[in-house]
């Protein structure tokens, strides 16, 4: 094992100081290798080391250098050193993180890190939280909470009596949402189409005065983080609007909510603290490695009412915090070390500067691309740009061709009826020289197709 896991390190580590220099996009040779991996499963095992090497071997040269620093696709982070070391660790420790009292290490670390993110992003300090896989699963489990609260409030318990018969609730939801929380209203039972959509204006903002009235148990699903453009909904004033009528308001923060840890930004957040729930990746712009989404609730009540199970062969009976009850899995893995880690490493000042350094690198790549003569077709509030190169056939040959250098990668999106590449910025290595290298090489393609 000893042997085993320091070549696996050794391994690791080469892959990562490949990655300022390596493509991007893997060479087409080393997809054709991919092959290698596609065979019957064999009768006799093979040697532990043959396997790592066989990973190493094919798997290394055909990933995608998502964890490098001119990765612009989606907005993903790399991870910081302290949290991908952190993540091995805890690999190695191989603590299933539900109960306090059979894994009271990781329990811990992952309350600590809940208390530092509310304390970090200014959201009420008693907040309940769950470590799940990603936005999707947040916003599903904040969900649940509100659908928790809002029924208990028309006196049902659906928990208990299912949604057969209960009281409708109503969502309001942006015509700008995102697909997850869409997917949410489905695993929930709320329906995917039983929402009213609210037009939003010309940044993804949701139209404050189109909210229609609110009647019977409702949930207002707003966003800070416009996917395509990064602009963030007016929540406090949503607030406002819907707290007199009980109406739960939650965030799809997946990303946008980290503004709120800079100085700078945060005023694109100003009243989101007023709400009801949550949702947020670690793995986006705290830079953790995947998988790491958080749901955070106000009332930890109605998120323990929601995920919490009980079995007579489970010591669920403790003074301290259960990190199951605020989860939908009861297996699951310690995630919260790797936020913990991240967090220790960086500090306060680390993560706003990580967030302020990302947004500069985005308004560099706008400033740049439209003194070039192309079309910025957003506000670039935060790390998010859309650029246009004309009309849709030539955008699209231009994103094709530069994914195909691999100097840098860009992803292809459409905004309001415009096919744009979009550059998403959240990679904490990224440096102003990647940003010129990454722009020298979109320039020269885009002038080479003109």
């Amino acid at each position: 094992m000893k042997d085993l896991l320091s070549d696996a390190a050794q391994r690791a580590i080469a892959y990562l100081d490949s990655l300022p220099e390596r493509r991007v996009r893997p060479d087409p040779d080393a997809l054709e290798k991919l092959a290698g991996f596609i065979e019957p499963l064999g009768e006799g095992g093979t040697p532990a080391k043959d396997v790592i090497a066989r990973l190493d071997r094919l798997g290394s040269p055909a990933s995608v250098a998502m964890a490098g620093p001119r990765y612009f696709g989606f907005v993903i982070g790399g991870s910081v050193p302290a949290s991908l070391a952190a993540s091995w660790l805890s690999s190695a420790w191989d603590q299933n993180t539900g109960l306090y009292e059979v894994t009271p290490a990781t329990a811990t670390l992952e309350m600590q890190s809940l208390e530092w993110m509310l304390d970090l992003l200014d959201l009420p300090r008693d907040c309940g939280g769950g470590f799940v896989t990603g936005a999707t699963m947040a916003n599903c489990t904040a969900l649940a909470a509100a659908r928790h609260r809002v029924l208990e409030q028309a006196g049902w318990n659906v928990e208990a009596d299912g949604l057969f018969g209960a009281p409708p609730i109503n969502v309001i939801i942006s015509e700008e949402s995102h697909p997850s929380v869409y997917k949410s209203l489905g695993m929930l039972g709320l329906g995917r189409d039983r929402v009213t959509r609210v037009p939003s204006d010309a940044q993804g903002r949701i139209r404050v005065d189109e909210l229609p009235a609110i009647n019977g148990p409702t949930v207002i699903i707003t966003q800070l983080g416009n996917v395509n453009t990064g602009s963030c909904d007016a929540v406090g004033r949503i607030c406002d609007m819907a707290g007199d009528q009980g109406a739960w308001v939650h965030v799809d923060g997946a990303f946008g909510l980290w503004a709120a840890a800079s100085p700078r930004y945060r005023h694109l957040v100003a009243g989101m603290e007023k709400a009801d729930s949550w949702a947020t990746d670690a793995h986006k712009w705290l830079n953790v490695p995947y998988d790491s989404g958080i749901a955070f609730v106000r009332d930890s009540e109605a998120l323990k009412a929601a995920m919490a199970i009980t079995a007579e062969y489970l010591p669920t009976e403790s003074a301290r915090r259960n990190p199951s009850d605020y989860t939908p899995e009861l297996s699951r893995r310690a995630r919260g070390v790797e936020i913990w880690a991240a967090l220790c490493e960086l500090g306060r000042n680390g993560v706003a500067l990580m967030v302020e350094r990302c947004c500069e690198h985005a308004e560099y790549f706008a400033r740049e691309l439209s003194a070039a003569g192309f079309e910025i077709l957003n506000d670039v509030v935060l790390n998010q740009v859309l650029v246009s190169f004309g009309d849709a056939e030539k955008t699209c040959r231009i994103i094709s061709a530069i994914q195909e250098d691999g100097t840098c990668w860009c992803g292809i999106t459409s905004w309001r009826g415009r096919t744009a590449m979009r550059i998403s910025v959240a990679n904490w290595s990224t440096t102003t020289k990647d940003v010129e290298r990454s722009l020298e090489a979109i320039l020269r393609i885009a002038r080479e197709s003109t």
